[in-house]
């Protein structure tokens, strides 16, 4: 994709053109189109998620939030560990009351199911069904694997790269919410 069809709502001139969040003296006009670019592609990668994460939405006829559930669902299946609807309950930052309604739904839609825990007779856990996993592995897991194969295609050096400036801007970003006063970080 050329530079020229890249979403521009992201552009400095457009978000900030009185240079009043981000000052650009003394930078010169290649870097700072470069820099546009830059911020172009991480919004356009943002829309094309938000797409992916609507397509699967749609697909599994899941909300945002069962989708949460879901793939912690499956990390934790992989990882081995269980999942109580009281771990759900911290994870999604909702109520038990919203996650004992969220897991009925899901149960009923076939999705997860009820099981015993392995170590506290008084728990429960709540795992994934084989359907749905596989379901989420052909939505979500080929669009994840497009990412490892781009960065499989990297250098080591190049990774580096990337892996220095995505956690440089999640760590400026993540300030930047802290630093922020009541109500501006929604």
């Amino acid at each position: 994709m050329s530079a020229k069809d890249l979403p521009t709502m992201y552009g400095l001139a457009e978000s900030d053109p009185g240079q009043k969040l981000i000052k650009r003296a003394g930078v010169v006009d290649a870097d700072l189109q470069q820099i546009d670019r830059i911020m172009a592609e991480m919004g356009r990668m943002r829309q094309i998620e938000r797409r992916i994460m609507r397509s699967s939405q749609q697909y599994m006829k899941l909300n945002e939030t069962d989708m949460r559930a879901i793939r912690k669902m499956i990390s934790a299946k992989h990882a081995g560990q269980s999942v109580t609807p009281g771990a759900l309950s911290q994870y999604l930052g909702i109520s038990s009351a919203s996650v004992t309604k969220m897991i009925d739904r899901l149960e009923a839609r076939g999705h997860v199911r009820r099981t015993k825990h392995p170590t506290d007779r008084r728990s429960q856990c709540v795992e994934v069904t084989e359907e749905t996993h596989l379901a989420a592995g052909e939505q979500v897991g080929r669009h994840h694997a497009k990412r490892f194969e781009v960065a499989k295609s990297l250098s080591p050096e190049e990774r580096e790269v990337v892996i220095r400036f995505l956690a440089s801007t999640s760590d400026a970003m993540e300030s930047s919410l802290d630093e922020a006063g009541p109500g501006e970080t929604e």
